[in-house]
């Protein structure tokens, strides 16, 4: 257990059932279909005078188990909005649902909505054959490349329903929940505008895939920009925390919720500090993407969900590092034209 952070709940909820981690704030877990097999999603009072009021944050993957315990959790209760903190599956899943079962309206960025119709739909650099050929250029081998094409649109698969309108979220923006304001804190790298919530007045941070206990978040680079530098993006945002106090109560969507802010945004950028030295030594000599991954990872990387996480975060590492001048990239540099690295 990291003793930087402190965590005040030993026990994790039951599926189906809620803890109260502040007033007003439940806890929910649901089961994912992955490696990474649970969610943490939030329920806040958004009471009117008759305690049966409430906000959704983040709604889980699309599956006929997450909405058993939906439908558990929400007897008895009305359910107001959903607010999704971003569009992945695990987080977007059930919010077409929730909308048209419980009347729940959808709160969203309008980044993060825009990208999951045209992942939804397979637009241009956002369809799977995109993602192929980009990995392709990075060195991934044909038998894993074959099983990512295998594995098809598995968006769809945990995102069955978009709604097809939602309210706007805005950085900086107060969203009133019963008694309390919760401002919007984008964030960006891991999500294409990643929407946390912070409320003052509850010392509560309910932080999405942004600010993890004990894992670091996926930040990876796709095939709609290539080049860019999505690992400074997220080391930006997260630097924003240091700004609340060191006793906020983080409510991260996977793992357990801690405290120890500043310590844990400071762990994370000497994470990924390390894990840039250990590619600027490897890259003495040119290397692709794909044969980095073990660099990177203490781990196998077994399955193509995996695959797919491992090649974006490789990626978006070497990017960040021909950005601030400390590996160069070889384009078509040699006969099988892949892209390679190599130290300046």
């Amino acid at each position: 257990m990291n003793s930087a952070l402190s965590f005040p709940f030993p026990d994790l909820p039951a599926i189906g059932s809620t803890i109260a981690v502040a007033e007003g704030v439940a806890w929910l877990r649901m089961p994912l279909p992955f490696a990474l097999d649970h969610i943490n999603l939030w329920l806040l009072n958004d009471d009117t005078g008759d305690g049966r009021n409430f906000t959704a944050v983040d709604t889980g993957f699309g599956s006929s188990e997450t909405m058993d315990a939906w439908d558990k959790i929400l007897s008895g209760k009305i359910l107001n909005r959903s607010i999704v903190t971003h569009g992945h599956p695990d987080h977007l899943g059930l919010a077409g649902w929730l909308e048209e079962k419980y009347n729940a309206q959808m709160w969203m960025t309008q980044g993060d909505y825009t990208v999951a119709h045209l992942i939804n739909a397979q637009v241009g650099g956002y369809a799977v054959p995109a993602m192929l050929e980009f990995f392709a250029r990075h060195g991934l081998d044909s038998a894993r490349l074959a099983a990512l094409d295998k594995r098809g649109n598995a968006y769809k698969k945990g995102v069955p329903k978009i709604p097809k309108s939602y309210r706007r979220m805005f950085d900086g923006q107060i969203i009133r929940v019963g008694k309390n304001d919760w401002r919007v804190m984008m964030g960006y790298g891991h999500a294409a505008e990643h929407a946390s919530l912070y409320c003052e007045s509850l010392g509560v941070l309910i932080a999405g895939d942004m600010l993890l206990p004990r894992i670091s978040t996926n930040v990876g680079v796709n095939p709609t920009n290539p080049d860019d530098d999505p690992l400074q993006w997220f080391l930006d945002a997260i630097t924003a925390y240091r700004a609340l106090p060191n006793d906020t109560l983080v409510l991260p969507s996977h793992g357990k919720p801690f405290r120890g802010i500043g310590a844990r945004v400071t762990q994370l950028h000497e994470h990924h500090s390390e894990r840039c030295s250990r590619l600027i030594a490897a890259c003495a000599t040119p290397k692709h993407a794909a044969e980095l991954i073990p660099i990177l990872f203490d781990r196998d990387i077994a399955d193509a969900h995996q695959v797919m996480f491992a090649m974006g975060e490789a990626i978006a590492h070497l990017n960040h590092l021909m950005h601030t001048h400390r590996l160069r990239r070889l384009k078509d540099s040699s006969v099988d034209g892949l892209i390679r690295f190599v130290t300046i």
